[in-house]
């Protein structure tokens, strides 16, 4: 393979995002284990990568596109808790010894230090991103604090962890979108057990996220009274 001369890390990280190397989830009963685990982070993964796109799209005005970046956002929170919660569950699984996540193995070790960044910027970008609506306008730009002559308000907070998250989560796509690709399409039809609980889950999550997206785009704030905030507001 062309990437063999790579160090073994980043060799490792290479195989497995072209799918040269995929990690054998074992199959148990009930829950699916290992595999029913890998096909709910999947598909919480492609879920997130759709409103994702979505949410960077309203970037081109985020002020006129203001309803939707923020209905955007609050449906990305859930998806993404889910999918902290998964990944979460396996790594503790696995380092705790349980056999079936040993047999499976873990993830490359770049996508392994990649992680916690991943899941750092995006609870800093989607918690500020509450914070920016509940706050209003003025508030959100309220000095907090100076680096080097530089002043940082919520604002500058947000920004900074879209940086962040922007930088992690392409890393992490081209890392991770073959292998889910792989998953969803080998799980199609429902192989591994648990599939019943599993689209349950995802029913409840999309739910929240939509409840949690009406809660937003109406919250009482400065940025709720103006005028492209205000025509979707109840009663307008």
């Amino acid at each position: 393979m062309p990437y063999d001369s790579l160090p073994a890390p980043l060799a490792s990280a290479v195989a497995e995002a072209v799918g040269h190397h995929r990690r054998r989830d074992v199959v148990l009963p009930s829950t699916g284990g290992p595999a029913g685990n890998a096909v709910l982070t999947a598909w919480t993964g492609l879920v997130l990568l759709v409103l994702a796109v979505g949410e960077l799209l309203t970037l081109i005005d985020v002020r006129g596109l203001i309803s939707w970046h923020v209905a955007l956002g609050a449906l990305l929170i859930p998806p993404a808790l889910l999918k902290t919660a998964t990944t979460g569950w396996r790594m503790t699984r696995y380092y705790l010894g349980a056999v079936p996540y040993r047999q499976a193995g873990p993830p490359p070790l770049l996508l392994r230090l990649l992680g916690p960044l991943v899941v750092l910027s995006t609870l800093g970008l989607l918690g500020t991103g509450v914070l920016l609506v509940l706050k209003g306008d003025q508030a959100s730009h309220t000095q907090l604090f100076a680096v080097v002559g530089h002043r940082a308000d919520w604002v500058t907070l947000h920004q900074g962890a879209f940086i962040v998250w922007a930088v992690a989560t392409a890393l992490h796509l081209l890392g991770r979108i073959v292998p889910a690709l792989r998953i969803v399409t080998h799980h199609g039809a429902g192989r591994v057990p648990g599939r019943v609980v599993r689209v349950a889950t995802m029913v409840v999550v999309l739910a929240a996220a939509a409840a949690l997206a009406v809660l937003l785009v109406h919250a009482d704030g400065n940025w709720a009274r103006q005028p492209f905030f205000h025509r979707f507001r109840p009663g307008t």
